[in-house]
């Protein structure tokens, strides 16, 4: 069941791809606008073959909004995948430099381990060193979807206090991630200064945790001026549609802990989200949502079915949600029982957390075990919705392990080299068992006289 997909080598600089792919001639801008002029266009047509959907079908959620296929026009190594609740629910990796841990070779390594353990797509949040170059290479070497956060970026692009970034700065940042073949792109919109004295007023106990929200949340205290986000959104808009970017709407105000979960900033912001969905829809472009978050476990249900209402069902990509604010450490745990019950709520879109998630940069395994924290509470959520296939891959197992079929069942694993792992680290007697039951097996016991054999445990 693992995807692994080679990386292709070599650099290209974003100069050049324009010619290898003619998109730019076509008869539509975007997927959507495709999609709504009844054109099936190639991305639709692989998509459905991924999600074993008829694409007439599938063609017609894309006209919709329901489902997203983040695909920029040039980002040719693309291996496409769709977005929506309705289809395989897909995980984030979220990886890039910081001050503090900046080895892009690091970084690169972590891309190609996600890639290969079948992480639909990457999120680079770079926020030191050169990040163009580093954000070039992905969208000309990674098949996943790329993703980015171009507030980031403008502060280290422009090298000056934030204070003096101006309106006209912050547009040319998300140009700039466009023409450089990011599939999507996270955009804090939804925290004008409308949502902004709302949240002043609410007092809440952790603020604004979303770093993207903070920096644009501060800008304007400072610069007494509207988000330009939202000020000039009609020119993103324009941006997104003539390379088919996917607009991920942030959520500045996503909840931080449990106490403000669902509370009137979140819930306000939303509604701003719901609106701007509607305008970016009226131009062709793509959306998904962006949403909590920390958040109790009997919230979840109530809080994806007011999104998918007030959204009007555009793709909701979650980040966990976390479902206590005390595990430190254990963090890709508490997100992974957040985003089972999320995406078998609706949600399309997991964002993985990983063991140092409130701590540090993760490190290669912190990214391994956050993936498979996700990759478990994705398809666990497929298994609740009645995903086409997805049981199949459980019952494959259940039969492998109904035969002690050892080899069978490392290669259906999630993490098949740390079940051979564990297996080799403490091995049986006999190779038809293991080391905790031995001759007390049950499944060998049960296969053995249901087969007319004597089973005597004692002397075996």
């Amino acid at each position: 069941m693992d995807r692994e997909v080679p990386i292709n080598s070599g650099f290209q600089g974003s100069g050049s791809r324009k010619t290898e792919r003619t998109r730019m001639d076509m008869d539509y801008t975007t997927q959507m606008d495709a999609a709504r002029k009844g054109i099936v266009t190639k991305e639709m047509e692989r998509v459905a073959q991924k999600e074993q959907m008829d694409v007439e079908k599938l063609r017609g959620l894309v006209a919709e909004g329901k489902v997203a296929i983040p695909a920029n026009k040039l980002h040719t190594c693309l291996d496409v995948n769709g977005i929506g609740s309705m289809l395989k629910t897909k995980i984030n990796v979220n990886l890039g430099t910081s001050r503090d841990w900046k080895d892009m070779d690091m970084e690169m390594e972590k891309v190609n381990d996600a890639v290969k353990m079948g992480a639909e797509s990457i999120m680079d949040l770079s926020s030191f060193g050169d990040t163009q170059k580093f954000r070039r290479k992905l969208t000309a070497e990674c098949p996943a979807i790329i993703g980015t956060v171009p507030i980031y970026d403008a502060v280290v692009y422009y090298h000056k206090p934030l204070r003096e970034i101006t309106s006209e700065e912050w547009i040319k940042i998300v140009e700039m991630h466009a023409k450089d073949g990011v599939d999507f792109m996270t955009i804090h919109v939804g925290i004008n200064r409308r949502t902004a004295q709302r949240f002043k007023e609410a007092k809440r106990l952790t603020n604004i945790v979303s770093r993207g929200g903070s920096i644009i949340f501060a800008w304007m205290e400072m610069t007494g001026e509207e988000n330009p986000f939202y000020e000039h959104y009609d020119r993103i808009l324009e941006i997104c549609r003539e390379y088919d970017v996917t607009l991920s709407l942030g959520d500045a105000c996503r909840p931080g802990c449990l106490a403000d979960a669902g509370d009137i900033s979140q819930i306000e912001e939303l509604v701003t989200l719901g609106e701007l969905t509607r305008r970016a829809w009226e131009k062709d472009v793509q959306v998904i949502i962006e949403g909590p978050g920390h958040m109790p476990l009997n919230q979840i249900e109530a809080n994806m079915k007011i999104q998918q209402t007030i959204c009007q069902g555009a793709p909701f990509y979650v980040l966990g949600p976390l479902v206590t604010d005390v595990a430190p450490g254990y963090d890709h745990i508490t997100a992974a029982i957040g985003g089972a019950i999320a995406a078998a709520s609706g949600a399309a879109f997991l964002c993985y957390v990983t063991p140092a998630e409130h701590l540090r940069l993760p490190d290669v395994n912190d990214v391994k075990e956050g993936i498979i924290a996700s990759k478990i509470a994705a398809h666990a959520a497929d298994i609740a919705k009645g995903i086409p296939h997805a049981a199949d891959w459980d019952r494959e197992m259940s039969t492998a392990r109904k035969n002690l079929d050892w080899e069978e069942m490392f290669r259906l694993c999630i993490d098949p080299e740390k079940a051979r792992r564990y297996r080799e680290e403490a091995k049986p007697e006999k190779e038809d068992t293991c080391s905790m039951c031995g001759n007390f097996c049950a499944v060998k016991n049960m296969n053995r006289i249901l087969d007319g054999e004597i089973v005597s445990i004692f002397d075996e």
